[in-house]
């Protein structure tokens, strides 16, 4: 039987709109879209997408931590950034992160995020080990 466990951080947002930061069923992690943004919503590293990829990934760590993962165990991700021009200090934030894990990863520049202030979003999945 499939074990599914939801596991939420201080985010105001996670009950508002009715989602969790991450998901595990059996032995895989799926972490929702993270920002910079505290559980204040206070974004961090205004106008700083480098500073503002570090945040995030510092969220997902953490909450895959919770959920019995961690980086090294991360296969996939998804970066998505407000404009082109923010796109090489979101990725330098992911390889400096992420390293020799290199996980599967996709960027995509969008229109928006929630808050005029974000310029990075970034989801990841994970599966755990033996």
């Amino acid at each position: 039987m499939t074990q599914r466990t939801n596991f939420n951080t201080a985010s105001p947002h996670e009950p508002k709109y009715g989602f969790s930061r991450a998901v595990r069923v059996d032995n895989m992690v799926f972490v929702a879209g993270s920002t910079a943004a505290g559980p204040d919503g206070v974004v961090a590293a205004p106008g700083d997408a480098y500073g503002q990829g570090i945040a995030a990934l510092k969220t997902i760590e953490g909450i895959l931590n919770q959920a019995g993962a961690s980086l090294a165990d991360v296969v996939r991700t998804r970066v998505f950034v407000t404009d082109i021009v923010h796109v090489d200090n979101a990725s330098r934030a992911h390889k400096e992160v992420f390293g020799d894990i290199a996980p599967a990863s996709t960027l995509v520049v969008i229109n928006a995020l929630v808050s005029p202030d974000m310029l990075v979003e970034i989801e990841a999945d994970a599966v755990v080990g033996d």
